[in-house]
């Protein structure tokens, strides 16, 4: 076994001094001691700044990655430049420090350490094969707060060519690290390229400083972009190629490829009019502010000195995960008879090793009560007869109290049978009430020996222990109530894998659901192209046997004589044989007494090239007092792309009160941050107290999903650059569809890990409504059309009171005093139902010269006059229809707007302005901005 730390060692000292000390003050010293090992500093998924340095930092493989031992080398080179761009970048005052690298369980690796809890799900870097070798992180929630994980490809660190389209693969990895760890967006935009600033165009960036040109590339030489004549813009073939040479050293997060620049761009470049993703998401923040006052950095960063010298390069080391060995420890204490829980112990168990269990893992099982005895010793999976041989040691008889360090030492003490330790090992650990011994006495231990703890509470009343030990290992935690229609048992021991990163050998979850009838219960489950191998529907009753139907999509129907019953069980189970038919399955279960039942269907990929759609789920935080609003997120894709347009429910259900359930939305409104990027997500404010659980179930039954074009944020592809004013263009992007992809039909369910709510009330608080986060404005002729998506009265939910809406000639002054813009009079909109699409059009009051650029903003107030926080600005340019727009300053580009005007008119008049555009450009070789 591995020693604890001199840090734990000195923190249990001090733990032990105070607990003297409050047992002599007659103190309730055992919840004491319980919030200090909390505390210690146990082995953590999570990055931390330790003075100025970053450690815990995880980079894992995924296992379709091919051994190359060069990659590895790729990888330490790509974070040691990035530190140094780090360092330089936030003024001297953050290096990496070190980095972990877990390599798949199929290389040779003899320099590999035994991995501990780092796990490829849980890593903030992946190297993992995609459609496109761009750079990108997955981007869940507001503006400062973090990131999912980055993700490389193979081809980005071993294709120099990426050096060229994306830049440096150190700076490309501080543009990205600050989406994973500060929660900043990109400084361009894609879809929205080009705008008009009082009669002038400009390229969306920041800052303005950065200097190039612009052309269409159409497979050969560049040429002058064209000018879309209702908007003045470049059209959409048009690119911006930046100058090789820039005079400024920001910002990162426009483009990272240019070697002038190097640092964030600050509140005094900042471009505030440029729709970025960064303005639109963070309120039209610079990035250094976001950082610095609203990232999990910002103390640290507001009180940290420069380092005294320039810091060492980061420490790596190579870490592997071996076969896989989990150990179930069982609760089976005398209230486990309650509710029929150790049977459903039984039949969640048993779903886990027949569906889940892959071969050549090892699994134990340990059993605890007022004692804790080995029901088997690990053993290695190798066929049905294995799996049927521990499903059949499972214990059935409850009885005694719940001595948990019991079932803990003896279960980390079975882990410890295959190589002396449980280092990287699992524990399932299972229990319903409090422990009736004192768990400061084992959970430190069992913490810092190195396996991941996953714990289900099989009650409200079990352990608060449960939750910290799953977290402070890498585990996941799952509540689970005694409501037999739920399936939460059979969900949480499903959800219970270690993924490698390639999910065409793991079990995907196509439906979970229950109810309760006397009479027929149906429903349909959609088998799609991607899944069908290892497909099985389990069946399970409350009491009597029914009649049980399922009928594949060509019309053969299967029954009890094709099914296995296991009648101690009360489960009834079809394997499908080789891969499953697909589309719509049906199942129809019949009964005449009043019982409860519930199916569950899996399956796994077809094909093993062919990953398949997937779903995710998690709530924003998993403790809360219900000051701030939860918010639900679940994702939809299909290695690492996202599917759009599913219709996708989250079924939230407390301890106590009503289920909850929400339609997610992938809109960019409201808990959306960007629309149609696959993730789906809401507030959930009608919070209680107590433990919840999270389950979502996405479906595409009408045909309307798609794989949508990528929306990522990561660093920008660029097609080239302008050097001594001739353009080079690099290699081009590898090529992507525009059109979204149609996705078949499909049913998915996950289960999130569960959280837990501590009101400081007696009630959930009443929110504001949500912000505007996508008001778009149009000027057509004399009247100004706004468009947005309806907020709520609490949040995104219900139906708002009002809106404010203002308007400016002054973008910072609408942002930092919202109340003393032009008032638009808006006493005929009434607000929809949040979610819904909002337009209003109105006259200005005043009049306007041609060229000049409005800006419009909106807040959204509730019943109580709650108002939300300031939309987002959207801004629209007065331009009229005639052929010479005042104001635009840039004689390239005046001449073409007047090319593409007057074409519209005469041919003849098109050949002159022709000849004129010709010997202008033999004067300037390109649209400059």
């Amino acid at each position: 076994m591995m020693l604890p730390s001199p840090y734990f060692t000195v923190g249990m000292l001090l733990a032990s001094w105070v607990v003297v000390y409050l047992d002599t003050a007659a103190m309730d010293w055992r919840t004491v001691f319980v919030v200090l090992w909390m505390l210690l500093p146990y082995p953590s998924t999570a990055i931390k700044l330790d003075g100025g340095g970053y450690v815990d930092i995880t980079i894992a493989i995924g296992a379709k990655v091919k051994q190359d031992d060069t990659l590895i080398d790729k990888i330490k080179e790509m974070v040691t430049d990035g530190s140094f761009y780090l360092y330089h970048a936030l003024d001297k005052k953050v290096y990496l420090k070190d980095a972990t690298i877990l390599v798949p369980s199929h290389w040779s690796c003899k320099s590999c350490s035994k991995a501990r809890t780092e796990s490829f799900e849980k890593a903030k870097i992946k190297i993992d094969h995609a459609k496109l070798m761009e750079p990108r992180t997955k981007l869940y929630g507001e503006c400062g707060k973090g990131g999912e994980y980055i993700h490389f490809t193979p081809d980005f660190l071993l294709n120099d060519s990426a050096i060229q389209m994306y830049g440096p693969r150190g700076k490309v990895f501080l543009h990205e690290w600050a989406h994973l760890r500060w929660g900043v967006y990109d400084e361009y935009n894609e879809e929205k390229p080009f705008y008009l600033s009082n009669g002038r165009v400009e390229y969306t960036r920041c800052t303005t400083n950065i200097e190039g040109q612009i052309f269409e590339v159409n497979g050969g030489s560049p040429q002058s972009c064209r000018i879309n004549p209702e908007t003045f813009l470049p059209s959409s073939d048009c690119k911006f190629f930046p100058n090789k040479d820039q005079n400024t050293d920001s910002s990162v997060m426009f483009s990272p490829s240019l070697e002038a620049v190097t640092t964030f761009c600050r509140e005094t470049e900042h471009n505030y009019e440029a729709e970025t993703q960064q303005n639109i998401i963070c309120n039209n923040k610079a990035t250094w502010t976001v950082i610095f006052e609203d990232s999990v950095d910002k103390d640290a960063l507001s009180f940290l000195p420069p380092l005294p010298s320039t810091p060492s390069p980061p420490i790596f080391k190579l870490l592997q995960r071996k076969k896989r060995a989990v150990c179930l420890i069982l609760d089976v204490s005398g209230s486990m008879a309650t509710e029929s829980r150790i049977l459903r112990m039984r039949q969640a168990a048993t779903h886990l090793l027949r569906n889940y269990v892959e071969e050549q893992a090892s699994v134990g099982i340990v059993k605890f009560s007022t004692a804790a005895s080995i029901v088997s010793s690990l053993t290695i999976i190798e066929s049905d007869a294995t799996r049927d041989h521990l499903i059949n040691l499972l214990p059935e008889t409850p009885g005694g109290s719940t001595n948990m360090c019991n079932g803990l030492r003896l279960g980390l003490q079975v882990l410890s049978e295959d190589d002396m330790d449980a280092i990287g090992d699992e524990i399932i650990f299972l229990t319903d009430g409090q422990a009736t011994d004192d768990v400061t006495l084992c959970i430190p231990d069992a913490i810092n020996s190195g396996a991941i703890i996953h714990t289900i509470a099989l009650s409200d009343s079990a352990h608060n222990a449960l939750q910290e030990m799953a977290d402070k290992t890498g585990g996941i935690f799952f509540y689970s109530k005694d409501d037999f229609t739920s399936n939460q048992l059979m969900d949480a021991f499903a959800s219970l894998t270690l993924s490698t990163g390639d999910h065409s050998n793991e079990p995907v979850q196509l439906e979970s659901v229950g109810t309760r009838t006397s009479d027929w219960f149906n429903g349909t489950v959609s088998v799609d192209q991607t899944v069908g191998n290892k497909t099985s529907f389990v069946i399970i009753y409350e009491r009597i046997f029914p009649a049980v139907y399922i009928q594949s999509p060509s019309g053969i129907v299967y029954t009890e004589a094709q099914m296995n019953h296991d009648n101690r069980l009360k489960t009834v189970t079809l394997k499908v044989a080789e891969t499953a038919e697909p589309g719509d399955w049906a199942y129809s279960i019949k009964t005449s007494t009043d019982q409860a039942f519930t199916i569950t269907v899996t399956s796994q990929a077809s094909h093993e090239d062919v990953p398949p759609i997937i779903v995710k789920t998690r709530m924003n935080q998993q403790v809360s007092d219900g000051t701030k609003p939860m918010t639900v997120f679940a994702e939809v894709s299909q290695n690492y792309r996202p599917v759009i347009n599913v219709e996708v429910w989250a079924t939230l259900e407390p301890a106590t009160g009503p289920i909850q359930s929400l339609q997610l939305l992938d809109n960019g409104a409201g808990a959306d941050v960007m629309a149609n990027d696959g993730i789906y997500s809401r507030y959930f404010t009608k919070m209680v107290n107590g433990r919840c659980s999270l389950k979502v179930r996405a479906k595409n039954q009408d045909g309307k999903a798609r794989f949508a074009v990528q929306k990522r944020s990561g660093a920008p592809y660029v097609p080239g650059y302008v050097v001594d004013g001739v353009v080079e263009l690099n290699p081009p992007n590898p090529s992507v569809s525009d059109e979204p992809i149609e996705v078949g039909s499909f049913t998915r369910t996950a289960t999130g890990e569960s959280f837990e709510v501590t009101l400081t009330g007696s009630t959930p608080p009443n929110f504001p409504p949500s912000k505007v986060t996508d008001l778009g404005a149009k000027i057509l002729e004399e009247a100004v059309l706004l468009s947005w998506t309806a907020p709520g009265e609490d949040l995104d939910q219900g139906r708002a009171k009002s809106y404010e809406i203002r308007w400016s000639f002054d973008l910072d002054m609408l942002r930092q005093d919202f109340s003393n813009g032009h008032v638009v009079d808006t006493a005929t909109v009434s607000p929809q139902e949040a979610g819904s699409v909002e337009q209003h059009a109105f006259n200005l009051s005043l009049p306007i010269q041609n060229g000049t650029t409005l800006f419009f903003a909106v807040q959204t107030l509730d019943e109580h006059d709650a108002k939300s926080d300031t939309s987002n600005i959207a801004s629209a340019s007065m331009i009229l229809p005639n052929p010479k727009p005042p104001g635009i300053s840039n004689p390239g580009l005046n001449l073409t707007v007047l090319v593409s005007s007057l074409c519209a008119v005469t041919i003849v008049i098109c050949i002159i302005a022709g000849v004129t555009t010709w010997a202008v450009r033999r004067r300037r070789p390109a649209l400059r901005i």
